[in-house]
């Protein structure tokens, strides 16, 4: 190659590298001059943290009491199972809606949640007074199950307007005293406390109905006002009544039905998986009470038996029979006024019955 190929070969390779230098330090300079405008711009804002469903849930009872007891439960689950997106601000001891002004309340937004008695008002809930009829409803988880099956299965006219969460009941009633029951002769003429469904079932019996609060019935025990009550036996533990009376009377007789409800409204605003998470807890948590209330009896009575010497009177089968016998008519006559009203008692009452077979299996 001569020289000058070679000074003109040396001339380019120089220019290309000048070149590229140049680019490079143009490149560098954008660099050094857009990163302090970058520095200088705010991160973009991260979105707005989404805001829980708050549901308010009015309950009449003291806190301490099984149907609080489940509300704190179901509250509790509704917020795991939703990972935080529902919360539930629970008001048990009617500090937002009383028993009697619970449904209407919650129709009105007072409350989104309520929970009551169907048979607090009479007439309103005609069918769901099946549960209050002594139909040998053994414990509370089976009457539990029972209740929440027939509300679901035969959607009652009268809960039409309201989305229904749950059902339940109260653990079945017996007859508490304070001499010994083992037959209708010694309960014929005997006072006892008893209110509501229990009263017409007491007077069926022979037994004289008083009506009385609760909380007045420890002084009537106490004067001999009344002989014992007809109530659930958890309240022997609870009220200390088993420091008075000494018996009870192995036979069941009605339960109390419990109705918790939505706000239609609220209910229709709710996302669909939140609605889901609720739907599936509805014959979870009518079981899971009444597992709950059998514990909670079975502990009344070993504690009544240990500390206060309590007996179980165990009705022989023709004693019970007899019983039975008497208290047939009062579920006859509950099945004709239901079929005079259109309503469908007999299906009621058959579904019942498969229904206590069913999950007594």
């Amino acid at each position: 190659m001569s020289r000058t190929s070679r000074e003109q070969v040396n001339l380019e390779t120089f220019g290309g590298k000048r070149m590229r230098n140049k680019v490079l330090l143009v490149f560098l300079a954008l660099i050094l001059a857009v990163v302090p405008l970058l520095a200088a711009c705010p991160a973009p804002a991260p979105p707005p943290p989404v805001e829980p469903i708050k549901l308010t849930y009015a309950n009449f009872p003291p806190a301490p009491t099984f149907p609080c007891v489940q509300m704190e439960r179901w509250a509790d689950e509704v917020e795991a199972r939703t990972n935080g997106k529902v919360i539930i601000e629970t008001f048990p001891g009617g500090t937002l809606l009383g028993a009697l002004a619970m449904f209407d309340g919650v129709l009105a937004g007072v409350a989104d949640i309520g929970i009551s008695c169907p048979g607090y008002e009479p007439g309103r809930f005609p069918v769901l007074a099946i549960l209050d009829l002594p139909v040998g409803l053994p414990n509370t988880e089976v009457a539990s199950y029972v209740m929440a099956k027939l509300v679901k299965e035969l959607q009652p006219p009268s809960v039409a307007e309201f989305k229904v969460l749950t059902a339940f009941t109260s653990a079945p009633a017996y007859i508490h005293t304070i001499d010994p029951v083992r037959n209708l002769e010694d309960l014929k003429g005997l006072e006892l406390r008893a209110t509501g469904a229990a009263a017409p079932i007491l007077e069926a019996l022979g037994g004289v109905p008083i009506a009385m609060p609760m909380t007045e019935l420890p002084e009537a025990l106490a004067k001999g006002v009344v002989k014992g009550y007809l109530a659930s036996r958890e309240v022997l533990m609870d009220f200390k009544f088993a420091e008075i009376v000494h018996y009870v009377t192995d036979y069941s007789t009605g339960t109390v039905a419990f109705l918790v409800v939505m706000n239609k409204d609220t209910w229709n605003a709710l996302p669909a998986d939140v609605k889901k998470v609720m739907d599936d807890l509805y014959l979870e948590q009518a079981v899971w009470t009444g597992e709950y209330m059998d514990g909670h009896v079975k502990e009344s009575l070993k504690w009544s038996q240990e500390e206060h010497g309590l007996q179980i009177i165990t009705l022989s089968p023709e004693e019970q029979a007899r019983w039975d016998a008497l208290l047939e008519p009062a579920v006859d006559k509950w099945v004709e006024d239901m079929e005079a009203e259109g309503l469908p008692g007999q299906e009621m009452l058959d579904r019942l019955y498969e229904l206590k077979e069913e999950y007594s299996k």
